[in-house]
């Protein structure tokens, strides 16, 4: 009796050891993957296919599985010393946002799809920079975005990686470079300044002929505007007008008319 009760009594330890080591497999062997998650699943090394979003089942021990973030990635490309075709050295940084296409390829193809990825973002930054000129690197950003990006775009493309755009962050440039950018900024206002000076002398030596040109077609418009600038010259009670002998014609009491008259038109417009 005593012995059928230790019998019953190690069936039972047993039996919940049993149960416990059931649970454990069944516990480990139950997955979940979130919405931006697939799990890349290997039985015994080969390639079963992927898992995910939501609940799914392994075999422990058989089945290993590698978790892929399909979200959008950035990597914060470091501060790259780039030399351009003019012989101008700058510090460049950039910034790569890039997302998981093909989880199988990026965990088969590549070891590490995050790093390789970034060391190939540092040199095709270096390499495309390297082919332009200063001016273009300041002034034309995002064409050169959009090389970088393309060009990374189809050397990832091999390892499931989508790149969604590359932004060239900051540019530095040596203290002397500035001052002599300065100074090209500077002489460029000089000469815009300049030509607007010459085109504004030119505007008005057009006007001024076809100003003579009237005049001589009119000569009495002559003989007026000359008399309104003795009048404008005579009100400052500290001149003496003197006019030549000459001036005085046939027709000065017809101008002299012709002034009064102008002056009283004025004098009401006031």
């Amino acid at each position: 009796m005593i012995r059928r009760e230790a019998v019953i009594v190690v069936l039972v330890e047993i039996s919940i050891i049993v149960v416990f080591i059931v649970l454990i497999i069944l516990a480990s062997a139950v997955k979940v993957a979130r919405e931006y998650e697939r799990a890349v699943i290997f039985r015994l090394g080969r390639l079963r296919g992927t898992k995910g979003p939501g609940l799914y089942l392994i075999i422990p021990v058989v089945d290993r599985r590698v978790v892929v973030d399909l979200r959008i990635l950035s990597i914060d490309v470091p501060q790259q010393r780039v030399v351009t075709v003019d012989n101008v050295s700058v510090a460049v940084d950039a910034v790569v946002y890039y997302r998981v296409d093909d989880p199988i390829k990026a965990v088969i193809k590549v070891r590490d799809f995050f790093q390789a990825t970034n060391l190939l973002a540092q040199t095709t930054l270096r390499d495309v920079l390297g082919q332009v000129e200063l001016d273009d690197l300041l002034s034309k950003r995002d064409e050169l975005n959009k090389k970088i990006q393309d060009l990374l775009d189809v050397a990832t493309d091999p390892w499931g990686i989508k790149v969604q755009s590359v932004t060239i962050r900051d540019v530095s440039l040596p203290d002397s470079m500035v001052r002599a950018i300065a100074k090209q900024a500077e002489a460029e206002r000089e000469r815009r300044s300049r030509v607007i000076m010459a085109e504004g002398e030119f505007q008005a030596g057009q006007r001024m002929l076809e100003a003579a040109q009237l005049y001589i077609q009119a000569e009495p418009a002559m003989r007026l505007r000359e008399l309104q600038t003795l009048a404008e010259i005579a009100r400052e009670g500290n001149l003496i007008v003197v006019t030549p002998a000459g001036a005085v014609g046939e027709k000065t009491g017809e101008m002299a008319g012709m002034a009064a008259a102008l002056d009283e038109k004025k004098a009401a417009k006031k």
